[in-house]
């Protein structure tokens, strides 16, 4: 297995992934792929954008910062047959030339770079003319960056220059960072995806288990008698924001889909 080179791949990031296969559909759906598109997936993670766009007889490219996950996104393309070029590379510094793709996609990927943008120089320049960008973005104050609050007194503070990825899923935000690298936003939409669990507990635990950079911490955390507090607190977070439905518990997670161009085609 390939050696990991950040938290990402520290929990069981798989096994988020394929519960956000919903919305790696919907930006592939709304993409508009058609076959022999050159089409790149920012972020791919696990490949859930890159291996949809390979189905539609693209010529597919996934890129991630984490090798591990790339080696999971290898084994699943090659398992369905499909042929994808998976390629390790920070979304900053995308190892690609300008105007590589048609359809550049980023499925809850580029938002966690760390230069935001740096990122969103590079989704434009690898972009054809011709071509479009599409993105999902959490919004802000949804359950995820939401999560990110309430594990943040528990956790090392994000780089000191960071944005929040829900920056991105803020429509006059989003709107404003993409107009700076000469991309013009043609149209968004505000997604909800709802996770079913058997149990408030359930689902606090896959929330857990799947986050890298809070199972990277668990080991320092419990030595210092704090992990309980962390479970407890997101436990909380978890009841207060589900709903118990058909004797399930579900959370919603809701996300913006975000339609760009090169600003130059859409003033032509």
């Amino acid at each position: 297995m390939s050696a990991s080179v950040t938290t990402w791949a520290a929990g069981d990031y798989p096994a988020m992934a394929r519960r956000l296969m919903p919305v790696a559909e919907a930006v592939v759906a709304a993409a508009a792929i058609r076959p022999d598109d050159r089409v790149v997936d920012v972020g791919t993670g696990t490949g859930n954008a890159a291996i949809l766009a390979a189905q539609r007889e693209a010529r597919s490219i996934g890129v991630d910062l984490e090798p591990a996950l790339l080696e999971v996104a290898r084994r699943r393309a090659e398992d369905a047959g499909l042929v994808v070029d998976w390629r390790v590379g920070d979304a900053t510094r995308l190892p690609l030339p300008d105007d590589s793709a048609e359809v550049v996609l980023s499925v809850l990927g580029v938002i966690y770079a760390n230069d935001h943008d740096a990122a969103a120089r590079e989704l434009s320049r690898v972009c054809a003319p011709s071509g479009r960008v599409l993105l999902a973005a959490w919004t802000p104050g949804s359950l995820m960056p939401a999560m990110g609050q309430v594990l943040g007194g528990h956790l090392p503070p994000p780089p000191a220059a960071g944005a929040p990825p829900s920056r991105w899923g803020d429509r006059t935000l989003v709107e404003r960072l993409l107009a700076a690298a000469d991309l013009r936003v043609t149209s968004t939409a505000v997604h909800r995806l709802a996770l079913s669990f058997t149990s408030a507990d359930a689902a606090t635990s896959l929330l857990i288990d799947t986050a890298g950079h809070v199972v990277a911490e668990r080991d320092r955390l419990v030595a210092q008698g704090r992990w309980e507090a962390l479970r407890a607190d997101l436990r909380s977070f978890v009841g207060d924001r589900g709903v118990v439905d058909g004797g399930r518990f579900r959370l919603e997670l809701e996300y913006l889909l975000v339609t760009a161009a090169p600003a130059a085609a859409v003033t032509a």
